[in-house]
């Protein structure tokens, strides 16, 4: 188009176009007068004002057409031609677009676009939510509005109400009718969390049963799909032969999703039995006992588990796959008996055997095994070897003509069977006696020649079919056998395999026995039949990396902390033992068989596989490592499998078999520690399986396709330190080739300059020694926000690859879940929705679970959410997010979007969800994929899960206050929406109202008490009122204590291990105060969440990941739970306590427990939770000795140099810190929540008999009296205390007496003169002592104003008086049932009794009596 004339128009100052371009930004300017954009307009023209009449259109914006120019010029025709930018300015962007030009004019990335998804999915979270909401609405209208109504009115009507206190609004119930319906309206507001809690643990379930998970749960159901398995892996695991197969269409997937349903229900020939001339077994048995080698190198199974499980290859001439011992146990003593009993012929007996696939194969190994035995064990060339070798050939000729039945009595198979077991069982035993070898070789010959056949022959019959000896040169036999050297290990493993098929007589369901073997292996199987996509050859895969933040956790144990004793004398190591007591009898007995004679050796040369072992029970980078590495490993031999050959595999099966499984397990000896060398195997084990057949392009394959960065942010400065840290780091790069170290080095450049670098080393094999790759300057110092996601930013740009998965520290990784891996990362080639995936999620165990009760509710809160939860948020409701690790990110596509993480200090303390959110925000999408897990360790202590939770809690609240949070609630549709809400800010914020909730019903309830209001409305009122009231309020604890929490759990659980195992779980939980563990960590929620939106503050918690066997002091205990559980506690309690003392109600018991029994559960949690999970919480010594400690806390100086550890003043100023910080609104709320203390002395007053049952309100300020007097008495004592205590002992003791006697006076005149009585004192206690504490809460807000007074030592000197009264009312209880008999054995019994169930001792590790130790 030609460039048009701009004569004829003219500009204005406030138009983007045509000169005035030079005030937009550089892109607008670029999309301006790009050649792309719009046709040349000639060079800029000057800016007028008004010009000729052109002159700008009233309500334009900047950008946009602004000048009204005349039809038909040339600029007027530019600017309206349809394809001209409209630029509006940068804060009216969002608004102005029109959205047919949001395709053209913006990026994908822009934040806030693309949120919609499509019709299928929009329709499947509508109906969700329209189905919630309709019951949500239906419940709440019948059994929470509807009967409210009727007590509502009869209130209202309520008249001459005789109150029991100066009531300013005399006139009207309304105040007491929003008392009553106050609860009511909180759970109205926020049950909608309970019912998503019901409707998702549902449709979770639903969408996992139609994902096929918890089909194999057991050996049972293993034994059913096994012989599938070959099949399902060659399926799912291996790629596709065909060269010119087409992917992703229609035809495809529909030819898929036939193979699948035919390999999930043996449908069709190939799914229906395989046999051991065809090369998929060979595959699958070498990825089977690939699989089983690296259980037994982590020690969760036996050496006798491992023949028990593995698949031997083709060999002894056996004629069918060889099934897993597991597998044929039994088998062929019923085939054996069905032989003896059925009348039948060969085809009968053949047909019925083969109805069986392990019963066939049972008996044909079984034959060929003991034909190949004996002609083995018999030299070859003797006379008795070709009488041996006669007999199986008429054995052999009689089963083709199918006449083994006529020619032969089935009767004497029996004791045919019975000799056998004698020569195996001769066999297998170390010392093999030769002479019973020949005695029972006679007797079956006797047997085979004179009793197994119908028509008996004579000897010279027998001579002359060459089945009997023709000479006499002694007893047959005699010479004749040879048996194996001991060194033959392959053959007597097979001669104990044939022993253990004659005579297993269980079905063999304890094996294996460790349960994380059993579960392990059960997930792995049903993992085969489950949906996914087709794996790749390796060398077309996504190439990936894994990425691990580390500080400066444990690496690998030291001698000295396993060692070392805690204050009851134990050891991790001894605690170890114990709580893995399979494991660590697996690694004794890996240890014997490696050469260890002593055990005294772990301590000495074989002491870094102790360390290891030790380690790799921890939450260490070893492990985490280790499990990482698997992928290296697996990719290397999916690799050799890729390209091996059918006789590639064959052979190598053999030859594999052929090598012991010593020699496999040997390498070099480790020389690095103790100055003597050990036999620790490589981390990596290179050398062991299926490594031994590789043709060398394996690790430069698997290198090209995989990395793992661990960003050891402070590593630079552990090697200057000589920390035995950076040598474990340096050990793990030198066993692990795929590990690379990404660190910060600071370098110091001049006087006072600091250079920072971000370096990636390895180690090099060939120059052995730490080499660097990179080295990339930094700006500045890399910790400018939170550490976290500043360590994951400056390594992720060391990472290589598609995509990059990011693990914690505290995970574990399994080589069977890493053959999935490939499978995993071509989900980026299908669409979810609309969209193809941007982040993986992959499901998540939790490996800590078996420690203690506490680990197991901390295990199955957080199993229910990492699997059912993240279920439902991914299909249907469309709203996951990436709540933490082990996710896999499209890595380029985050890459151009600012990253994984967001570092932001404080705002981004909870790192993970951000990246989900960052993700959704730019139009990503997050799929969650179950056939694939990683383990992930949590914590097992009350104070570790407590910090951590807080550090949550915390974190939600901050993004509660997020401008991420404040997008997407404005961006997602309505119903996107709701489920972002109840999934994310909202469950916190929900908890806190479940608690605001009980705080309304138990001071609405006192209210109703003091005032007099609640006995007027007893007598005169209906009384369904609060018949009504009870039963609305009670069923929203209920469900908050029992259903809200445990539903999820019970769900999944059933889903995964049935049903009853589910409930049987449920019901042990409950008895070992699982109800408790959910309520108080309920509490703590509330508390750090509701503190962060007030004041905002949110800080990391470390909460360390060490075991948990020490017993926590009473002050640990108080200093971490005092303001956000003990405090509020006690108010609840005071509150039902005043209740049950004034309340018309409350006379009747049975109607105050009914009314309260929620409430005062709640208050026993907070209380006493953390001293029932407390390690010795109920000993009375420890009692004892926690009490005087705790006293010596409170009453230590306030040095400069002291720590809130050491100093209750120190601690006191730290826990309002968060008051020094906040706004003025922040300050003005908590005054507002802190004013409802002084209701207690404004309802008690008119209580007291002093009051003469006046309802003047001048008996409430006449009150305040006795609160000045006790402050002045208060101040007068500890003014004396600090003068004269010291010093002047003798004057202080006078002036104590002088306040004693004065009080008693006070107290007798008032005895005298009024209507006084003695029990006013303890009444006018519940009056003062909140009071008081609220005066103390006020000036701490108003600190800045009252700090340099001396009213400022007095409050400090109350709030120690206050704690003292509170530490002694929480320890009563603890005290008490600490004398108590009994209970301490009880409590061990609760927190420990999952390992108690596995055989642990327990009581032996928290008495210190160490038995058996090495």
């Amino acid at each position: 188009m030609p460039a048009p004339s701009t004569a004829s128009c003219r500009v204005t100052p406030s138009c983007s176009v045509c000169g005035w371009c030079s005030r937009a930004s550089p892109l607008r300017r670029g999309l301006l007068h790009s050649p792309s954009s719009i046709p040349d307009l000639g060079p800029a023209q000057p800016r007028p004002a008004v010009v000729d009449g052109c002159k700008p259109a009233a309500g334009e914006l900047f950008g946009s057409r602004c000048c009204v120019c005349p039809p038909g010029t040339a600029r007027y025709r530019a600017l309206h031609h349809p394809l001209a930018p409209q630029l509006p300015r940068e804060d009216q962007l969002e608004d102005f677009l029109h959205p047919d030009l949001v395709v053209w004019f913006q990026s994908r990335t822009f934040v806030g676009r693309g949120l919609r998804e499509g019709l299928f999915d929009n329709v499947k979270y509508s109906l969700f939510w329209v189905m919630l909401l309709a019951v949500k609405f239906s419940f709440s209208y019948f059994l929470q509005i509807k009967p409210m109504v009727t007590p509502t009115k009869a209130i209202l009507r309520l008249q001459n109400v005789q109150y029991e206190w100066h009531e300013f609004f005399s006139r009207t119930n309304r105040f007491a009718v929003f008392i009553l319906w106050l609860p009511v309206i909180l759970i109205y507001l926020m049950d909608i969390q309970i019912w998503y809690s019901i409707f998702s643990s549902l449709v979770g379930a639903l969408v996992g049963l139609f994902a096929h998970l918890g089909e194999i749960r057991d050996v049972q159901q293993l034994r059913l799909r096994f012989q599938f398995f070959a099949s399902a892996m060659q399926f799912n695991l291996m790629p596709e032969e065909q060269l010119f197969q087409e992917h992703g269409t229609l035809r495809s997937k529909f030819r898929d999703a036939v193979n699948r349903l035919k390999l999930r229900y043996g449908l069709g020939r190939p799914y229906k039995k395989i046999e051991s001339n065809q090369v998929g077994p060979s595959r699958f048995a070498l990825i089977w006992n690939e699989i089983i080698q690296t259980f037994r190198e982590e020690d969760i199974l036996s050496d006798r588990e491992v023949e028990l499980l593995e698949l031997p290859p083709y060999t002894w001439n056996i004629r069918v796959i060889r099934w897993p011992c597991l597998l044929l146990c039994n088998e062929l003593l019923l085939a054996l008996g069905q032989a003896k009993e059925l009348k039948a012929d060969d085809r009968k007996h053949w047909r019925k055997i083969c109805k069986n696939e392990y019963r066939r194969c049972a008996v044909i190994e079984a034959y060929d095994g003991v034909k190949y035995l004996l002609l083995e064990i018999i030299k070859e060339g003797t006379e008795e070897h070709s009488i041996v070798a006669g007999l199986f050939e008429e054995f052999d000729s009689c089963i083709r003509v199918e006449k083994f039945s006529v020619e032969y009595n089935m009767g004497v198979l029996q004791s045919i069977y019975d000799k056998l077991v004698v020569l195996l069982g001769t066999l297998v035993k170390p010392n093999r006696n030769k002479n019973k070898v020949v005695n029972t070789l006679q007797t079956l010959y006797v047997i085979a020649t004179r009793d197994f056949p119908k028509n008996k022959k004579s000897i010279e019959q027998l001579k002359d079919a060459g089945l009997a000896p023709t000479g006499s040169s002694g007893l047959l036999f005699e010479n004749a056998v040879e048996l194996p050297s001991a060194e033959n290990e392959n053959f007597y493993k097979q001669v104990r395999r044939l022993h253990t098929i004659l005579t297993s007589k269980d079905s063999m369901n304890n094996v294996p026995k460790n349960l994380e073997a059993r579960r392990r292996i059960a997930f792995f199987s049903n993992s085969l039949f489950m949906n996914m996509p087709r794996a790749p050859q390796v060398e077309k895969m996504r190439a990936f990396s894994v990425l691990t933040p580390y500080y400066n956790e444990e690496v690998l144990y030291s001698k000295e902390q396993l060692q070392s004793e805690n204050e009851d004398g134990i050891s991790i190591i001894f605690y170890l033992q114990k709580i893995y007591e399979d494991d660590w009898s697996n690694f004794l007995e890996r240890m014997r068989r490696e050469g260890m004679t002593d055990e005294e050796e772990l301590w000495g040369k074989r002491s870094r596989d102790l360390r290891l072992w030790a380690s790799y029970r921890g939450q260490t980078l070893s492990r985490t490592v280790r499990g990482m590495m698997y992928y290296y490993r697996a990719l290397k031999m999916l690799t050799f499998l890729d390209s091996a050959s059918e006789i590639d595999i064959r052979e190598g099966s053999r030859e594999l078999h052929s090598v012991g499984s010593s020699k496999r397990q040997k390498t070099e000896l480790d020389d690095s520690e103790d100055g003597g060398k050990s036999p620790s195997r490589s981390l990596s084990r290179a050398s062991s399986g299926v490594s031994l057949l590789f043709k060398g392009h394996e690790h430069g394959t698997a290198l090209m396709k995989y990395t793992y960065v661990v960003a050891c942010q402070i590593y630079g400065n552990q090697k200057a330190k000589n920390d035995p840290r950076a040598n474990d780091i340096l050990y793990l790069m030198k066993n692990n080739e795929a590990l690379r170290v990404a660190y910060v080095d600071e370098v110091k450049s001049g006087r006072d300059e600091v250079a920072y670098y971000s370096v990636l080393v390895k180690y090099d094999q060939q120059l052995q020694k730490e080499v660097e790759i990179y080295r990339v300057r930094l700006p500045g110092p890399l910790k400018l926000g939170e550490g976290k996601p500043e360590n994951q930013n400056h390594a992720s740009i060391f990472t290589r690859g598609d995509a990059v998965q990011t693990i914690d520290m505290n995970q574990d990784n399994y080589f069977e879940e890493a053959l999935k891996m490939r499978n995993l990362l071509e989900e980026y080639s299908y669409k979810y929705g609309s969209r193809k995936p941007t982040i993986l999620g992959v499901r998540e165990h939790v490996f800590t679970g078996s420690v203690s009760s506490l680990a197991w509710f901390m295990s199955a809160q957080e199993t229910s959410f990492v699997t059912l939860g993240q279920r439902v948020l991914a299909n249907p409701l469309k709203v996951r997010m990436h709540y933490g690790h082990p996710d896999v990110f499209d890595r380029l596509w985050f890459l151009s979007r600012g990253g994984i993480s967001k570092a932001s200090r404080v705002i981004n303390i909870s790192e993970d969800i951000f990246a989900g959110f960052n993700c959704t925000l730019r139009g990503g999408n997050v799929t969650h994929h179950e056939y694939i897990q990683v383990g992930k360790g949590r914590d097992v202590g009350l104070n570790q899960i407590s910090m951590f939770e807080a550090k949550v809690a915390s974190g939600n609240g901050e993004q509660t206050l997020s401008r991420d949070v404040y997008r997407l609630g404005h961006r997602l549709d309505f119903f996107r929406m709701l489920s972002f809400f109840y999934t994310t800010v909202g469950f916190y914020f929900n908890t806190m109202m479940v608690v605001l909730t009980v705080y309304a019903f138990v001071w609405g309830r006192l209210y109703l008490a003091l005032s007099g209001l609640e006995n007027s409305i007893s007598n005169n009122a209906d009384s369904t009122s609060n018949a009504a009231l009870v039963t609305v309020l009670n069923q929203q604890f209920i469900i908050q204590l029992g259903l809200f929490t445990a539903l999820p759990m019970i769900i999944e659980n059933s889903l995964e291990h049935g049903f009853l195992p589910a409930i049987w779980d449920f019901f042990t939980m409950q008895l070992q105060l699982a109800s408790m563990f959910y309520t108080f960590s309920m509490g703590t929620k509330t508390h750090y969440y509701g503190r962060t939106i007030l004041h905002g503050g949110a800080k990391y918690r470390a909460t360390g990941r060490g075991f948990v066997v020490e017993h926590k002091k009473f002050a640990e205990n108080y200093r971490l739970y005092a303001r956000s559980h003990f405090i509020k506690a006690i108010e609840l309690g005071l509150i039902l306590t005043v209740y049950a003392s004034y309340s018309a109600i409350a006379k009747n018991t049975f109607v105050y427990i009914v009314l309260t029994i929620s409430s005062w559960f709640l208050v026993v949690s907070w209380i006493m939770a953390p001293f029932a999970f407390n390690p010795s919480g109920f000993d009375w010594l420890k009692t004892v000795y926690d009490f005087d400690d705790f006293m010596n806390w409170i009453w230590y100086p306030s040095r400069i140099s002291a720590t809130s550890d050491q100093s209750w003043e120190k601690w006191w100023n730290e826990e309002n810190d968060h008051l020094r910080t906040t706004g003025l609104w922040g300050k003005l709320l908590e005054v507002v929540l802190d004013l409802r203390y002084f209701f207690f002395q404004y309802g008690i007053v008119y209580q007291l008999n002093i009051a003469s049952e006046s309802h003047s309100v001048s008996v409430y300020l006449l009150s305040w009296i006795g609160i000045v007097a006790a402050v002045g008495i208060f101040v007068v004592v500890d003014y004396a205390r600090d003068r004269y205590a010291a010093k002047e002992h003798i004057t202080y003791r006078a002036i104590q007496s002088f306040v004693i006697v004065f009080v008693i006076l006070v107290i007798v005149l008032l005895l005298e003169f009024t209507s006084f009585e003695f029990i006013d004192i303890f009444t006018s206690l519940l009056a003062f002592i909140p009071t008081g504490w609220g005066l103390i809460l006020i000036a701490q807000v108003i600190k800045p104003f009252i700090e340099s007074t001396a009213l400022w030592e007095t409050v400090v000197s109350m709030a120690r008086f206050y704690d003292i009264l509170f530490g002694v009312i929480v320890m009563a209880p603890v005290a008490f049932l600490s004398w108590m008999p009994g209970f301490q054995e009880m409590q061990t019994r609760i927190l420990f009794n999952e390992a108690f169930s596995r055989g642990l001792q327990i009581s032996r590790i928290l008495t210190g009596k160490k038995q058996d130790t090495i």
